[in-house]
């Protein structure tokens, strides 16, 4: 499966979702993501609204194998049901 993370600099749920992708990556074989600087390359809000399909007030904005998961906590949800991820 493959994760695209939209994100920017100096957003702390930005830094959790790409720290806890990382994990995802080192703990499973079928995991790969990557991390998109919204800022550096351009992407608007309306490009991620018209992806997600829906209004996009906040990053970190998630998409699982091009499938909307929405923000953080919704990833960190997803994980611990379908990928595994257990609390520490």
């Amino acid at each position: 499966m493959f994760t695209v993370i939209f994100g920017r600099d100096g957003c702390p749920f930005c830094v959790r979702a790409k720290e806890l992708a990382e994990r995802l990556t080192e703990e499973r074989d079928d995991f790969k993501f990557r991390y998109v600087d919204i800022i550096k390359e351009g992407v608007s809000k309306a490009d991620l609204e018209k992806s997600a399909g829906k209004p996009c007030e906040t990053v970190p904005q998630i998409f699982l194998d091009q499938k909307h998961i929405g923000g953080f906590t919704d990833f960190e949800a997803y994980a611990k049901e379908h990928l595994g991820l257990y609390s520490e």
